[in-house]
């Protein structure tokens, strides 16, 4: 299976960037495409271990020997029907997730792991352009379900669903479906079109989508819950961690999330973005990827200058003794948009904004030499995560299902328990797990699916994800 010296023949080579400066003037994606047999010596590099922990790794369990060994031998087409059987959306888990599976795959104890992500993105691209992604017939008398929210986890919900023959309505509070990979995610990370490719398969497959719909102004859960055979919740976690210092409402001191829908609506029409970092000194709170996309974006806006500060301690070059192979650990990470520019502080807490009506510098504490300083800035972005769901509107005040979850069968674990009669409900991705990981939220909503098939159908069609469920930390 796979060449048995590919991972001593071939270094490890990813898709090269475009340019900088020329990337910096546009909103398409970053990198440049890599020949076919670029391709095939990255898949050979695969050890097809004894046991593959990279699969492991991976909360979707995706198939990775079987795929690489497929892709190396140049069979794409089953390349797509290995992946595809536990991934509905690796168009966007090839662009988006860090790849927790690289960080199990067994080359990784001694070089660098495989391209597992780069691959995934190549197969469903591949795929694609054969043709070879087609809609599932249209159900015509399943069962009905609701789900509520159209980011990947409520997608993921849904495409299984319809899959065997349920009738799936997703709503969506925004104008446009897809939840944050539509206007949380930017443009050159995740081009609208690979989205919006992606929708039109899974409405040609039954899937009705209602934008501009919120649960809880025009419909309520209970309504929901009279109308349709089972509810997903999907809602994501949306409430944004707000840092509780002075100056904090000063005009100009934004979530990072508001910032980056802004942004998105502005490339999509065409316009200003009514939050613009054009000529202007930016400050990003937070180092994590949500914080690189706010970099990004604001060197794509013209701005004068841009500095990303971070709380914690500069992570390490390489793995530390505390994460060990094959947890994920904490690495020093340089993303596309810190290659375009911009300054990075770490172990730096914010104390204050200051301004009189708009915010005109910030206190800074640096914790390496105990020091304060005060650093200019005309935009202020907040990417410290976020808090949990939004459940006011959904009438859910009671919000255990979040932080007990139960380990006995898949159609206990994602169920919400309530007293009210109606429809039976559950819950997956980030309203239950707090903010994570892309290829989570998948998995969760598969599971999710699953759960719904085992409760409507009693024997189900549908297999989970292999998810454990846990008791959060929240």
């Amino acid at each position: 299976m796979g060449k048995p010296t590919g991972f001593l023949e071939f270094p490890r080579r990813g898709p090269t960037p475009r340019p900088v400066a020329q990337r910096r003037r546009d909103w398409r994606e970053v990198y440049a495409p890599q020949s076919d047999d670029e391709i095939r010596s990255q898949a050979a590099r695969c050890m097809d271990c004894g046991i593959p922990f990279c699969t492991q790794g991976c909360p979707l369990g995706n198939p990775i020997p079987t795929f690489n060994d497929h892709v190396y031998r140049g069979r794409w087409d089953r390349a797509a029907d290995a992946l595809f059987a536990t991934n509905n959306f690796p168009e966007f888990t090839g662009r988006l997730c860090p790849a927790p599976c690289e960080s199990a795959c067994v080359l990784g104890i001694a070089d660098d792991p495989v391209t597992i992500e780069r691959l995934e993105y190549e197969i469903v691209e591949h795929a694609f352009a054969r043709g070879a992604v087609t809609p599932t017939s249209p159900p015509s008398d399943g069962p009905r379900v609701a789900i509520i929210g159209s980011g990947p986890s409520g997608l993921a919900s849904a495409a299984q669903l319809t899959s065997v023959g349920y009738r799936v309505d997703v709503f969506e509070r925004s104008d446009a479906i897809g939840g944050l990979l539509r206007y949380g995610i930017p443009a050159f990370k995740l081009e609208k079109s690979v989205l919006d490719r992606r929708l039109d398969v899974l409405a040609q497959s039954g899937v009705t989508f209602h934008p501009s719909t919120p649960i809880g102004t025009d419909l309520s859960l209970a309504d929901l819950r009279d109308t349709f055979d089972a509810v997903v919740i999907a809602v994501g976690s949306t409430v944004a961690r707000r840092l509780d210092v002075a100056g904090a409402d000063l005009a100009g001191v934004h979530p990072a999330m508001e910032y980056l829908e802004a942004a998105n609506r502005a490339v999509r029409d065409g316009v200003g973005s009514s939050i613009d970092a054009a000529g202007r000194r930016v400050i990003i709170l937070g180092g994590g990827d949500t914080g690189a996309d706010c970099l990004g974006t604001a060197h794509r806006q013209g701005a004068t200058s841009v500095h990303q500060i971070e709380i914690l301690a500069r992570p390490p070059d390489e793995r530390p003794s505390d994460a060990p192979w094959p947890t994920m650990a904490r690495l020093f990470k340089v993303t596309t948009a810190h290659q375009e520019g911009g300054e990075r502080l770490f172990a730096t807490e914010t104390l204050a904004f200051e301004g009189v009506e708009h915010v005109e510098q910030i206190r800074l504490l640096d914790h390496s030499t105990g020091e304060t300083h005060l650093q200019r800035a005309d935009l202020v972005l907040i990417a410290a995560g976020f808090t949990g769901p939004e459940l006011a509107p959904l009438g859910l005040e009671d919000d255990r299902w979040r932080t007990e979850r139960r380990t006995l069968r898949v159609d206990e674990a994602w169920r919400v328990d309530l007293t009210t009669p109606g429809a039976p409900v559950f819950a997956c991705g980030d309203a239950v797990r707090g903010q994570s990981l892309i290829v989570w939220a998948i998995a969760e909503g598969r599971s999710a699916a699953a759960a719904v098939d085992h409760v409507l159908r009693g024997e189900p069609s549908l297999l989970a994800s292999p998810v454990t469920p846990y008791t959060s930390s929240w």
